[in-house]
C-alpha cells in the first residue's frame, strides 16, 4: 500500500497522455455528496463516505477529484492506495502514512498484540492533525488493504466521530474477505454515506470520447462504445486503441473510424496493444502482472534472467503505450484492470509457475514475507522447508496486528501441506490460537475439533489441547477447559516444560471454578519449582497463584502481602505483564485490595497498571482493567464513574474484538441502573451478562446471580430474588463470598430474608465467621459481620457497631444501607427520633452516590414519618443539559475548550483515554451535540463551566 495520489489520476508523468485534463463526467450527484461531506467536516463534525463500484467505473478518479477539492478547502489530506499484495502485510499502511517526518511518532509496542498500539497511535496522529486543520483520509482499493488498516477503518470513524475528519473509502462490491465485509457492516451501522458508482449513460460515454479525441465521435464510433457497458475507463482505453492504431480520422470536428478491424473488448484491446509492442516490453508486462500492480524493475529483470539495462527499451515502449507509469520508485500498471488483463491472458499453468518462481526469488532476496506468502498461495504449492519457514514468519508478523487474518493465512498454508505433515498441525494450532484472540472463538474451537479428529502425535495433541483450554478459559467456559487439560495431561511422553504449563493452567482453572482444594492439590511441587525458575514471569505467576489460594481460603493478610510482592516484582520485569488476566499482578492486587481496608489504594494500583499496559500495547488486558475499576468504584459508591468504566470495558472489547466481553462489566452496569432506578436498562444489561457468561458461568456466576437477584428484588419479586442467589451463595466458605466485594454481602442477606430463604443468609453469616477466624485484621470484615448479624437478629447494637465501622472504610453505599436498616429497625419500634437522622444520612449518601432509587425509597420513609424532603442533589443520570453532567464530565470540558485532544486530556487527568472517550460520548448525548466544536462554542457562550451543578 502506498501513501500517494492514485496512479492514473495524478497530473504529469509519462503514460498519461490521453487521461491528463479529462473532465470527470456523469458523477455530479456523487460530487455534490462529497462536497456536502467536506462542508460537514469543516463545520466540525466527522463524516464517512464509501465509494463502491466495479473496476474502472471511476472510483479512483472520484477520489482524485476529492483530494484536489479538499486541499483547496484547506484540508490536511492523508491518501493511501492498497495493492493486492497488501492482504498479508503486517502493520498498518495508514499508520505509516501518518508518521511525522521528524521521527516523533510513538514507538511500536513490543508485544504479541499490537492492535491497541496501532489504534491509539493513529488516533493520536489524526486528533493532533485535526486540531490544526480538517483532515481527509482517503483509502483507495480498500478491498485489498492490510488487515490492520481495515481494523482502523472499522474502529476509528466511530471513535473519532466528534473530530474534524472525513473518511472516504473506495471499494469493489465483490470483495470476499471477511474482514472487508465487517468494515462494510460497521460503517453501515455508523451511518456512512454510500455512493454506488454505476455504469455511465451512453451520452456521458460520448462526452468522454470527445474529451479524448478532441472531436465528437461519429455514430459508428459511438455505437462501439456500447460494448464497454458504461465503464468509463474501458471507454477511454477503447478510444485510445483506435488513436494508437491511426484508425480514427477527424474531419469537421467529427471523429470517424477508418475501418472495422479493431478490438471490441478490453482484454482483446490490451492483447492487441501488446501485439504491437516489442517482445521485451511484452515479457516485462507479463512478469510485472505476476509481481503485482506495482513492481520493482530489478526483480522483474531477475525473473527474466536479464540485466536491468537490457530492459530499458522494453520499459520505454510500455511507458509510451500508456500501459505502465514510471512516476514513482517502482513501475506501476496505470490501472489494475490492465494488470489483470495481461495476467489473465497468461495460460493458467504459466501463471502458477511464474508465481512459484516469484516466491522463490523474493524469498531469496529477503523480500517482505507477506509478499512471498501472496505468491505462494497463488502458486498452490508444493512447499519446501524454506518456503514454510518464510510463510510461518509471515503468519507471526501478521498476528501482531491482525490475528484473524494471520489465522486465515495459516490455514491456507496448512492446506498446501500433506495431511500428516507435522508443520501442518503446528500451523493449524497457531491458527486456532490466533482465532481465539478474536471474536471468531467458535471457528477456533471448530478448528481444534477438526484437527483433533486426525491421528496426532501426543506432543501435537497436548499443544493443541492447551490452546483449546486457554481459549475456553478466556471465554469463561472453565469446565470445557478442564476437560482438554485432563485429556492432555493423560498423554504419554510429554516434555517437562509443557507438562508444567498444562498443570499451571489446570490449577488456575480450579481457582476460576472456586475449587480451591483441587487447585492446592494440583499445585504439589509446582510453586516450589516455579520459585527456582530463572524466568521472572514464572516466579510472579507462582506468587499470584499462591495469593489467590490464600485469598479464597479467607487468609487476606498473606494474600495481600504476596499480591503486593508480585506487583512490585513485575514493575521491574515488563515481560511479566504478558501474563493473562486475572494473573496480571496489579489486576489481582486490586481484587484483593477491594476486599480489605485499603480500598482507596485500588485507584492508584489500577491507574498505574493500566497505563503501563496501554504503553506496552497489551490491548487484550484493557477490558479487565476497566472492569476491575468499575467494581472498585461501585464499592466506593461512585456509581457514575463505575458505569463509565464498565462501558469503557465493553467498548474496548468491541474495538479490539476481544473473545468475550466480561460479564462482570455488564453485571456492574445492571447493578448501577438498579440503584439509579432505570430497571428497563438494567434488564438489558442483565440479559447481555447472561448471554456473555459462556456455557459455564462459574467464574462470573456470582456477579450475574447478584444482578439477577437485585433486579428481581427491585421489581418486588421476593421469591425470585432469593431463588436467584441459590448456587452462588449457599456455601458457607469464604471463596463464594469473596467472589464479590464486601459491601454486597449484607444485601444478599437482606434479599434472602425477604424471600424467606434463611439458608443463604446463614451461609453468608457462616462464611463471615470463617473469614473472621482466619484473619481479624480487616475492619471491613468486622463491620460487614456486624451488619449481617444485625439483619439476622434485629440487633440495633450490631447495626450501630456496623455504622461506626463503615465510616472509616470509604464505602458510601454500605454506610447508607446500614443507616437505612437501622432507621427501619428504630421506626418499627416507634423510636422515630432515632430513625429520622439515620434515614436522612442514608438519603444524603445515596444521593451523593448517584443511587436515585435508593434515595427516593428513603425519602418515602421520611415522608411517612412526617418529615418534609427535598429532591436528590445528584441527578445526572440521563438528564439533558448542563445540569445532567457528572463531576467527572465537568472536569473534561475546560480541557476541550483549551484545545486538548482526548489523549492529552487523559494524560492531564491521569486516566485512560478510553475513559475519556466514554465521558465525551456522554457529554455529547446530554448536551444534544455531536462535535468538540459545538461543545467549545457552548462552553464559551456560558462563560465556562464550574465543577458543581449549574
Amino acid at each position: 500500500m502506498r501513501s500517494t495520489d492514485p496512479v492514473g489520476d495524478r497530473p504529469g508523468g509519462r503514460g498519461h497522455r490521453a487521461v491528463n485534463g479529462l473532465r470527470l463526467r456523469g458523477r455530479g450527484r456523487e460530487m455534490a455528496a462529497v462536497r456536502e461531506a467536506l462542508g460537514a467536516v469543516r463545520a466540525g463534525r466527522g463524516a464517512c463516505v464509501v465509494v463502491e463500484g466495479a473496476p474502472g467505473v471511476g472510483k479512483s478518479r472520484l477520489l482524485a477529484e476529492l483530494d484536489e477539492m479538499a486541499r483547496r478547502s484547506g484540508f490536511d489530506v492523508v491518501s493511501v492506495r492498497a495493492d493486492e499484495l497488501d492482504q498479508y502485510a503486517a502493520g498498518a499502511a495508514l499508520q505509516l502514512a501518518l508518521q511525522p517526518s521528524d521521527g516523533s511518532a510513538r514507538a511500536a509496542a513490543a508485544t504479541d498484540d499490537q492492535r491497541l498500539w496501532l489504534l491509539d497511535s493513529i488516533t493520536d496522529a489524526l486528533e493532533n492533525r485535526a486540531q490544526h486543520a480538517p483532515v481527509a483520509v482517503l483509502v483507495d482499493d480498500a478491498q485489498w488493504a492490510d488487515a490492520a488498516t481495515l481494523l482502523v477503518l472499522r474502529t476509528l470513524p466511530r471513535r473519532l466521530a466528534a473530530s474534524r475528519i472525513l473518511w472516504v473509502l473506495a471499494i469493489r462490491p465483490e470483495a470476499e474477505r471477511p474482514t472487508v465485509a465487517r468494515v462494510r457492516e460497521d460503517l453501515e451501522r455508523l451511518g456512512a454515506r454510500w455512493l454506488t458508482l454505476g455504469p455511465l449513460p451512453q451520452e456521458e460515454l460520448q462526452h468522454i470520447a470527445a474529451d479524448v479525441l478532441g472531436a465528437q465521435p461519429s455514430p459508428g464510433l459511438a455505437g462501439l462504445l456500447r460494448g464497454v457497458a458504461g465503464n468509463p475507463f474501458l471507454a477511454i482505453e477503447l478510444v485510445r486503441a483506435f488513436v494508437d492504431t491511426d484508425a480514427v480520422r477527424v474531419e469537421a470536428g467529427v471523429a470517424s473510424l477508418l475501418h472495422d478491424g479493431i478490438p471490441v473488448g478490453f482484454r482483446r484491446s490490451v492483447a492487441a496493444r501488446l501485439d504491437r509492442l516489442p517482445e521485451d516490453a511484452v515479457r516485462l508486462l507479463q512478469i510485472g502482472s505476476v509481481l503485482g500492480r506495482e513492481f520493482d524493475l530489478g526483480t522483474a529483470a531477475r525473473m527474466l534472467g536479464r540485466e536491468v539495462g537490457s530492459l530499458l527499451a522494453g520499459v520505454e515502449a510500455a511507458l509510451n503505450a500508456g500501459l505502465l507509469s514510471g512516476d514513482g520508485p517502482r513501475l506501476a500498471f496505470r490501472h489494475d484492470l490492465m494488470r489483470q488483463a495481461v495476467h489473465e491472458n497468461l495460460a493458467p499453468a504459466v501463471r502458477v509457475a511464474l508465481h512459484r518462481q516469484a516466491a522463490d526469488l523474493l524469498r531469496g532476496i529477503g523480500a517482505r514475507s507477506a509478499e512471498v506468502a501472496w505468491h505462494v498461495v497463488l502458486s498452490g504449492g508444493p512447499l519446501d522447508d524454506d518456503a514454510v519457514t518464510t510463510l510461518t514468519t509471515a503468519v507471526r508478523e501478521l498476528s501482531l496486528s491482525a490475528p484473524d487474518a494471520a489465522a486465515d493465512l495459516a490455514q491456507q498454508i496448512a492446506g498446501l501441506l500433506p495431511p500428516h505433515d507435522p508443520r501442518r498441525i503446528a500451523l493449524l494450532t497457531d491458527a486456532a490460537e490466533h482465532l481465539g484472540r478474536t471474536r471468531r472463538v467458535h471457528q477456533a474451537l471448530d478448528l481444534v475439533d477438526a484437527t483433533l479428529s486426525d491421528r496426532l502425535e501426543p506432543l501435537q495433541e497436548a499443544r493443541l489441547r492447551l490452546v483449546a483450554a486457554e481459549i475456553h478459559q478466556a471465554a469463561g467456559d472453565d469446565a470445557a477447559a478442564m476437560t482438554h487439560l485432563q485429556q492432555a495431561l493423560a498423554l504419554p511422553g510429554l516434555p517437562a516444560d509443557l507438562r508444567v504449563r498444562l498443570l499451571k493452567t489446570k490449577a488456575t482453572g480450579h481457582v476460576y471454578l472456586g475449587d480451591i482444594t483441587a487447585a492446592e492439590q494440583t499445585d504439589i511441587g509446582l510453586v516450589e519449582a516455579s520459585y527456582r525458575s530463572a524466568d521472572p514471569a514464572v516466579v510472579v505467576s507462582a506468587m499470584v497463584f499462591q495469593s489467590q489460594t490464600f485469598f479464597y481460603r479467607g487468609r487476606l493478610a498473606p494474600a495481600l502481602e504476596l499480591a503486593e510482592q508480585a506487583t512490585a516484582r513485575s514493575g521491574t520485569q515488563t515481560g511479566v505483564l504478558h501474563l493473562r488476566p486475572p494473573r496480571i499482578p496489579a489486576l489481582w492486587l486490586a481484587t484483593v485490595l477491594t476486599a480489605t481496608d485499603r480500598l482507596a489504594d485500588t485507584e492508584r494500583v489500577l491507574r498505574e497498571g493500566q497505563r503501563e499496559a496501554e504503553a506496552l500495547g497489551l490491548g487484550w488486558s484493557l477490558p479487565h482493567w476497566h472492569a476491575s475499576r468499575a467494581c472498585a468504584l461501585f464499592e466506593q459508591g461512585a456509581l457514575d464513574d463505575a458505569a463509565v468504566e464498565a462501558e469503557a470495558s465493553l467498548m474496548v472489547a468491541d474495538e479490539l474484538e476481544i473473545t468475550q466481553p466480561n460479564p462482570q462489566a455488564r453485571s456492574v452496569l445492571a447493578l448501577v441502573e438498579i440503584r439509579r432506578g432505570d430497571l428497563a436498562r438494567a434488564r438489558d444489561h442483565l440479559r447481555a451478562a447472561e448471554a456473555g457468561s459462556g456455557t459455564s458461568t462459574q467464574r462470573f456466576g456470582a456477579w450475574v446471580s447478584l444482578a439477577r437477584a437485585c433486579l428481581a428484588d427491585a421489581e418486588g419479586r421476593d421469591d425470585a430474588a432469593a431463588a436467584a442467589l441459590d448456587g452462588s451463595f449457599t456455601d458457607a466458605e469464604p471463596a463464594q463470598l469473596l467472589a464479590v466485594p464486601p459491601s454486597h454481602w449484607p444485601g444478599i442477606v437482606r434479599t434472602a430474608l425477604r424471600g424467606e430463604d434463611p439458608s443463604v443468609a446463614q451461609a453468608v453469616s457462616g462464611g463471615l465467621r470463617t473469614l473472621a477466624e482466619q484473619d481479624d485484621s480487616q475492619q471491613i470484615i468486622g463491620s460487614v459481620r456486624a451488619h449481617v448479624d444485625g439483619l439476622l437478629h434485629d440487633d440495633r447494637g450490631a447495626l450501630e457497631s456496623a455504622v461506626t465501622g463503615y465510616r472509616s472504610t470509604g464505602r458510601r453505599l454500605a454506610l447508607a444501607a446500614v443507616c437505612e436498616d437501622l432507621g427501619d429497625l428504630a421506626a418499627a419500634s416507634g423510636d422515630t427520633t432515632t430513625a429520622i437522622p439515620y434515614f436522612e444520612e442514608a438519603g444524603e449518601l445515596a444521593s451523593a452516590s448517584g443511587a436515585l432509587r435508593d434515595h427516593e425509597r428513603v425519602m418515602r420513609r421520611l415522608r411517612q414519618l412526617g418529615v418534609r424532603t427535598v429532591a436528590a442533589r445528584h441527578h445526572t443520570t440521563g438528564a439533558p443539559g448542563w445540569e445532567g453532567l457528572t463531576e467527572s464530565e465537568r472536569k473534561l470540558i475546560p480541557l476541550v475548550v483549551e484545545g486538548l485532544t482526548n489523549r492529552a486530556i487523559a494524560d492531564r487527568l491521569y486516566v485512560s483515554v478510553h475513559t475519556v472517550n466514554t465521558h465525551m460520548k456522554h457529554i455529547f448525548a446530554k448536551l444534544g451535540i455531536n462535535t468538540r466544536v459545538e461543545l467549545t462554542r457552548l462552553a464559551i457562550e456560558r462563560g465556562g463551566i464550574s465543577d458543581g451543578p449549574v
